[in-house]
């Protein structure tokens, strides 16, 4: 219900206008290589500009995320150790249970 209603109110408006952006930018620009020659044949080429207006921001999409997965690193190291702290805490009580019922287990039968 939840997934339906999101792909309601947000996706499909938010579809409705890329739609229209690419339509409305669909003339052919100029993109250059060489800023200082920006008429060189070799290192330009023409591209819808709705094209290069969703590159920039699908680069600029992963760039953003790659730089927050490295800023986030030392926390999710942190969490790591953490997580082997707590499965060491967690053996340890673990062994000291079991050593505690071996020795208050009844004894065996006597001959």
């Amino acid at each position: 219900m939840v997934n339906r209603l999101i792909l309601v109110v947000v996706l499909v408006p938010l579809a409705i206008v890329l739609i229209a952006l690419a339509v409305a930018n669909r003339g052919l620009t100029p993109f250059t290589l060489d800023p200082f020659n920006p008429g060189n044949p070799a290192l330009t080429v023409q591209l819808p500009l709705f094209f290069l207006m969703f590159a920039a921001l699908a680069v600029g999409l992963v760039i953003g995320s790659f730089a927050t997965w490295f800023r986030q690193g030392r926390y999710r190291k942190l969490a790591r150790q953490r997580g082997l702290e707590a499965q060491a805490a967690h053996g340890a009580a673990s062994r000291q249970a079991q050593a505690a019922r071996a020795s208050a287990a009844l004894p065996g039968p006597s001959r």
